[in-house]
């Protein structure tokens, strides 16, 4: 009996999962365990695993495609099973192109008549599959002027492949002054793949539908953008005494703890004592409202193969260095793992994103909208300081504050960041 592949739920919150890429095609072996597909949603992405051996006999569900957790999105079995009373091959329901896997089921007719030979005039009528409509439209295309080679003339995948890859010559010039007019006015018709590709690129371009946690990023850092004044103020920490009480705490905390501190550890801790000795810049501007936080909600930027998220750490004020970096290893892991549920994702006051382990020094981190402040870590420079009259070999940390110049001005924001400063340059108020 075929097996069902289900969409999973990832998170208790989660109404609504997409495939975002299928690994394996209908008839292909698959082994069970093994990745056979990208399934995400708007917060997570992750593998979905195989569960059981056979073939792929039958994909439900397409590419980009969203449904609700628990929707059967294809079968596994043995080759020739049936799925449902009906052989795989003969199987209704979308292919991972989007056209009718066996070919025999056609397309429902518009109300009101028969589905006509010709292209319609509206978008909406063509029969055309979802992911070859979002290819369509991210390169431009004109779907009413595509050919479709998939049953009842369905446009396929592959048909918006070769129409990017085989654009059509450039468009004559207007016969008459009043087509040109038109032309110049916007009358004319949507771009066509001549416009979209750059010239000189002859060889295929790969389109990439923006689905799943990709697309929440999207639309998040640019609603922040639009929505927020950010003005991002930087300087340097000197963390050579830090990094020498690192090292020292570190081994005692590994062996009598189990944890292993690190610099993003000292660097919360600084952060969460310099948030409540300047509550301005643990705020939010809402609905014209500026809302002052007497907790602290942490959230920590985790980067994935897939994309960002941000897991918090609530009411971080409360813990010390060795509770927050218990919370920080353990939220980072979920969140690799694909288990953080939507509610260890929301209602972080402030944010720290780390990218000193990719050897960048100052950046300009995006605003977590609502909040009022981001704080962005660079990789650790050996410099020679002056301490006094003597040249000294030192280790300084970038640090960049971008916030919301709508809640506070610059003096305060350059106020907040020496705090953080401050701590880290004298470490051992932060284990005290």
């Amino acid at each position: 009996m075929a097996v069902e592949v289900v969409m999973p739920k990832l998170g208790m919150a989660m109404k609504e999962g997409s495939v975002s890429l299928w690994h394996k095609k209908e008839g292909d072996p698959v082994t069970k365990g093994e990745i056979i597909a990208n399934i995400g949603s708007e917060k997570i992405e992750t593998d979905l695993e195989a569960p059981a051996d056979g073939v792929l006999l039958k994909i439900a569900v397409p590419e980009g495609e969203g449904v609700p957790p628990g929707t059967v999105i294809g079968y596994i079995g043995q080759p020739g099973e049936q799925v449902g009373g009906v052989a795989a091959g003969a199987a209704e329901g979308p292919t991972a192109d989007g056209s009718p896997s066996g070919g025999a089921v056609p397309d429902a007719a518009p109300a009101g008549g028969t589905v006509s030979s010709e292209a319609p005039a509206h978008g909406r009528d063509i029969k055309i599959s979802p992911v070859a409509r979002k290819m369509a439209e991210a390169a431009g295309l004109d779907i009413a002027k595509l050919t479709g080679t998939g049953p009842q003339g369905r446009i396929t995948k592959e048909d918006v492949e070769h129409a990017i890859a085989n654009p059509p010559s450039a468009p004559a010039a207007p016969a008459s002054a009043e087509e040109a007019a038109a032309s110049s006015d916007g009358a004319s018709a949507a771009p066509s793949a001549a416009t979209a590709v750059p010239s000189g690129f002859t060889e295929h371009t790969e389109q990439i539908p923006v689905t799943g946690i990709r697309k929440v990023i999207a639309a998040r850092m640019h609603d922040s953008l639009q929505q927020s004044a950010q003005l991002t103020l930087t300087l340097r920490a000197d963390v050579t005494d830090l990094l020498a009480l690192q090292r020292q705490m570190s081994e005692t905390a590994q062996r009598q703890h189990e944890v292993k501190l690190t610099v993003t550890d000292f660097i919360s801790r600084a952060v969460v004592l310099s948030l409540k000795r300047h509550k301005q810049m643990n705020s939010a501007y809402i609905d014209d409202r500026i809302h002052v936080f007497d907790h602290v909600h942490l959230g920590i930027a985790v980067a994935l193969d897939k994309g960002l998220v941000v897991p918090v750490i609530r009411h971080a004020d409360r813990y010390s260095v060795l509770d927050l970096s218990r919370q920080i290893k353990a939220l980072a892991q979920q969140a690799r793992n694909g288990q953080l549920g939507s509610d260890a994702l929301q209602g972080s006051t402030f944010t720290i994103t780390n990218l000193g382990a990719y050897g960048i020094d100052y950046f300009t981190p995006i605003l977590n909208t609502p909040e009022a402040g981001i704080l962005g870590v660079g990789s650790v420079a050996e410099m020679p300081v002056y301490k006094g009259d003597s040249l000294q070999r030192r280790s300084l940390l970038p640090l960049s504050l971008t916030f919301d110049h709508r809640v506070l001005d610059g003096a305060p924001a350059a106020e907040f960041l020496r705090a953080v400063k401050d701590a880290l340059e004298d470490p051992y108020r932060l284990v005290l």
